[in-house]
């Protein structure tokens, strides 16, 4: 049984199914119709999968459709003009790096905080319990890459334990290297503790004290030029609204 409790919100990943706005969104009383584009970082693919579920039946004639991946690649594909309503990144500087190059609605609000966790396959073959057994090259190690934020976390950690970490591989998102834990092809990994959750009994999670410093925060914005505007504005409340964070909470993730 993992450390970390078993509550899981299990939902299938929406995948960018198209470029097209689904009309705009406004009828002439007010109701969000129309498909909104949400381009959200890897540890959000449950909650928000979950969330888009909740919205369209909330508004009927909406079609929520995501592309999830790491916030560093996300942000990329936006400062290159690829069409969306809105940003939700696990990180503020990958917000930024948006913010910078594209005019948003709204200020960025941060609506989830999240922290890591040490995870390893269930049974824990490896006999990792502390961020010191990263250090250890005869162990198989899957990390995030340092530019994105699970990666750049987990740099700060090890910085602070004074552990110089022994990577087999370094991933693009959070969910890759989760994925390496599940099949037993590494050792150990760290990943957020809201994605242990969601392994369920296919993993096992460790917390360590080092995480409470390493602590991210999750903004949210509506992009400019949106091909939805208003339902990307209903989106962004709905995540923020009290239902929202209920979702939120239940996965794990902490409040502002």
């Amino acid at each position: 049984m993992s450390r970390i409790a078993n509550s899981v919100l299990v939902g299938a990943a929406l995948m960018l199914a198209g470029c097209g706005s689904g009309g705009q969104a406004a009828t002439a009383s007010g109701t969000v119709t129309g498909d909104v584009t949400v381009f959200a970082a890897a540890s959000l693919t449950e909650t928000f999968t979950r969330l888009g579920e909740d919205f369209e039946e909330a508004n009927p004639g909406t079609k929520v459709r995501f592309n999830f991946g790491g916030s560093s690649a996300l942000a990329q594909q936006l400062d290159q003009g690829a069409p969306a309503d809105v940003f939700a990144s696990a990180a503020p500087a990958n917000m930024k790096q948006v913010t910078d190059t594209r005019t948003i609605t709204d200020a960025p609000r941060t609506f989830a905080r999240n922290k890591l966790a040490i995870v390893v396959p269930k049974g824990n073959p490896g006999g990792i319990s502390r961020l010191a057994d990263f250090a250890d090259a005869g162990r198989k190690i899957a990390l995030c890459a340092e530019q994105v934020p699970c990666g750049a976390a987990s740099q700060k950690v090890f910085e602070l334990a004074k552990v110089t970490p022994a990577p087999d591989t370094l991933e693009q998102d959070v969910k890759a290297v989760l994925t390496k834990v599940s099949l037993g092809e590494v050792d150990g990994a760290l990943v957020y503790r809201t994605d242990v959750r969601a392994a369920g009994d296919k993993v096992e999670g460790i917390e360590f004290a080092e995480s409470a410093q390493a602590v991210n925060d999750y903004p949210i914005a509506p992009l400019a030029k949106a091909p939805n505007a208003v339902a990307a504005k209903a989106f962004v409340d709905f995540v923020l609204s009290g239902e929202g964070r209920a979702v939120l909470s239940a996965a794990g993730f902490d409040h502002p």
